[in-house]
């Protein structure tokens, strides 16, 4: 299994255990805005999952319908976590079938912010995607220390242990 690929796998393994750990929040506590770059958990969470589909979608040559990236695309946080799963099921499925060569290759594709085309390799376009989820994961991370709640350790370390690739 190449890097990409193995991180798609840890991208879902940290995305469960953090859903898991905002689950036992209060839909207040949720809510409550924390003064992160979104506010709160809940619109970070959203925020991820359509930035998420922003990229793949650019991948796979789909328009994903995201108008901006703070859109809200889930109300309720059960619907938003299944949304969730589906999505990094779907990366990883994507990434397994992506060739060497191709991950070489430019994807095309024009940004929100309306400044023309792009051209970006696929295998950056991933690097970028797990780098964004970890720069947002870590504000949750705060926002849930800041809830009360103990926030999962998440090191790719203990997901290798998990998943017995150590």
């Amino acid at each position: 299994m190449n890097n990409l690929a193995l991180m798609a796998r840890f991208n879902q393994w940290v995305n469960g255990h953090f859903y898991d750990s905002v689950a036992t929040l209060s839909d207040a506590d949720y809510r409550r805005d924390r003064k992160a770059f979104f506010g709160s958990i809940h619109n970070t969470l959203n925020h991820l999952l359509v930035v998420d589909r922003l990229w793949i979608g650019r991948i796979s040559g789909i328009d994903p319908g995201i108008s901006s990236l703070k859109d809200i695309p889930f109300d309720e946080f059960e619907p938003l976590r299944a949304a969730r799963r589906r999505e990094d099921e779907g990366l990883i499925d994507l990434v397994d079938g992506i060739g060497e060569e191709r991950m070489a290759s430019p994807v095309v594709y024009t940004r929100i912010l309306g400044d023309g085309e792009q051209r970006t390799r696929l295998d950056h376009i991933l690097i970028t995607l797990y780098n964004h989820q970890t720069h947002h994961r870590g504000q949750v991370h705060a926002m849930l220390t800041q809830a009360g709640v103990t926030p999962p350790d998440i090191d790719v370390i203990y997901f290798l242990e998990d998943a017995g690739l150590s």
